[in-house]
């Protein structure tokens, strides 16, 4: 039987977590794909309406579902599995489009180890694309929340230290030895 230990990589957007994602698969774990990025992709390519910037409820619920079936996917997995953002992510988005409140969203269950690494705001790599058309100072509020979110959760926050991306992996791994 596979033992997963499913560990959360969130925060801020823009904030190297999808690099730090990378990494680690390089060195041999297990990495789950961001759902809200996917979510993205295939909107774009179908001209779908469930995207942050048109319709924040109906992306956020799709993140939802998605985050859920990649925690059921993870379950089969061994070791450490890592994700970028998840059910977290999902549930504090759910709750600021349109207030259904993360801790009714979520359940009374932990769903990721307990340290969760939280990628800072970093001005600095900070950049727009096609599927993150937000602004800093919107990255900066979404990573505040988060930040509630996971304290009130009873998460341990680790902020991930602003370096680069070989010496945040190690930080990670260190951190969960």
């Amino acid at each position: 039987m596979a033992v997963s230990r499913p560990v959360l990589i969130t925060g801020c957007s823009g904030g190297g977590k999808s690099t730090l994602l990378a990494e680690l698969k390089g060195r041999g774990h297990s990495v789950i794909e961001e759902p809200g990025r996917r979510i993205v992709a295939e909107e774009l390519t179908v001209g779908g309406n469930a995207l942050p910037w048109r319709d924040p409820t109906a992306f956020a619920e799709r993140a939802l579902a998605l985050a859920h079936a990649d925690l059921l996917a993870a379950s089969r997995m061994s070791g450490l599995v890592f994700f970028d953002r998840g059910l977290i992510d999902a549930a504090v988005a759910l709750q600021q489009a349109c207030g259904i409140a993360y801790r009714t969203t979520l359940g009374g269950k932990r769903h990721y180890a307990k340290s969760v690494f939280l990628a800072p705001p970093w001005a600095e790599i900070y950049a727009t694309d096609s599927a993150r058309r937000h602004d800093l100072a919107t990255a900066l509020a979404e990573f505040e929340r988060l930040q509630r979110a996971l304290n009130r959760l009873g998460y341990s926050a680790r902020l991930l230290p602003k370096t680069n991306v070989k010496k945040r992996a190690d930080f990670v791994l260190r951190t969960l030895a």
